[in-house]
């Protein structure tokens, strides 16, 4: 598949510099602590830049701060999550409020989607 080499370096630069709350889930859910379930970080599907794939469950999950509830970013996000929808993945939307504030709840929300 054929890759746009600038969302690739975006990609590999926004491992190396998470956001506080992509840094939370990543020590939640990374080598395998998450019900065994294999997850990846800022992983190019086509040209978009999902922000964690549970390999395993073919999962999308994207994390939202306040900006996305700007029309433009609505608009953005809703083509995006189409894309990923349309190429066999479930994407979850988490609140970055959410994960600061109810990380528990955050935590049995994914378990109960996650759990087979």
């Amino acid at each position: 598949m054929y890759y746009n080499s600038n969302n690739l370096n975006k990609a590999k630069s926004m491992r190396s510099n998470p956001t506080y709350e992509e840094h939370i889930i990543w020590e939640m859910v990374r080598a395998k602590r998450f019900l065994g379930l294999k997850f990846k970080r800022q992983v190019l599907i086509g040209n978009y830049i999902a922000d964690f794939l549970c390999v395993d469950k073919n999962v999308v999950i994207e994390l939202d701060g306040g900006q996305h509830n700007e029309d433009s970013n609505i608009i953005y996000d809703n083509k995006r999550t189409e894309y990923f929808e349309g190429n066999g993945y479930q994407v979850i939307r988490l609140w970055n409020n959410d994960i600061r504030n109810n990380l528990e709840g955050v935590y049995e929300y994914l378990s109960e989607l996650l759990s087979d």
